[in-house]
Parts: structure tokens; sequence; C-alpha cells
């Protein structure tokens, strides 16, 4: 059997990484707001669960305003959807050795 364990990407450890990218991966850009409120989460915590995932060049992040009030968005690079994908991957197989 093949060790799936060692295929997970530790970048995704975080439940909270693991929902940022889940959110992700099936909207173009999301604001910062909509991430926090969705997640549940403080200013603080999301935005260094956001440094770790662009640090790793998994999302882009997108400072503009609309109006005048400043907007930070974020959206998966092909890179992060890629990595992300292969984790899930990873983690399915995972379960079904488990079986």
């Amino acid at each position: 059997m093949k060790n799936f364990i060692t295929q997970l990407n530790k970048a995704f450890e975080s439940r909270i990484r693991l929902g940022i990218m889940s959110i992700l991966m099936v909207n173009d850009w999301v604001d910062f707001g909509e991430l926090k409120e969705t997640l549940a989460l403080t200013d603080g915590n999301l935005a260094s669960h956001i440094a770790a995932l662009e640090k790793e060049q998994f999302i882009l992040v997108r400072k503009s305003f609309i109006g005048k009030k400043p907007n930070t968005a974020f959206q998966v690079t092909q890179e992060g959807r890629e990595a992300f994908q292969s984790h899930l991957a990873a983690l399915e197989e995972l379960v079904k050795g488990m079986k």
C-alpha cells in the first residue's frame, strides 16, 4: 500500500487554510471581509493564514479601492489550484486506503 500521508501538503494542514482554499477554488476573487465572515475569523488570524498561502505563491492578493474605501481580495493561483487538488487527492486515497 502506498503511503499517501507523505503526499499531503503541509501548507494545507490548518483547517483555516483548507477553508480559505476551498472558498477560493470555487470563486474568482473573494474579498477579505467575505472570507473573514464566512470562516468566522479575526482580522489577525485570517491575515496570518493569508500571508502563509501568499508566501507559497498559492494565492494572489489584489488591493484596490471601491469608492474611497480600501478593498483587499484574493484569488487562487494555478500553482495553488494544482497543489490543493493534489492534497485533496492524497486525502481521498488515504481515506480509501483505511477501508
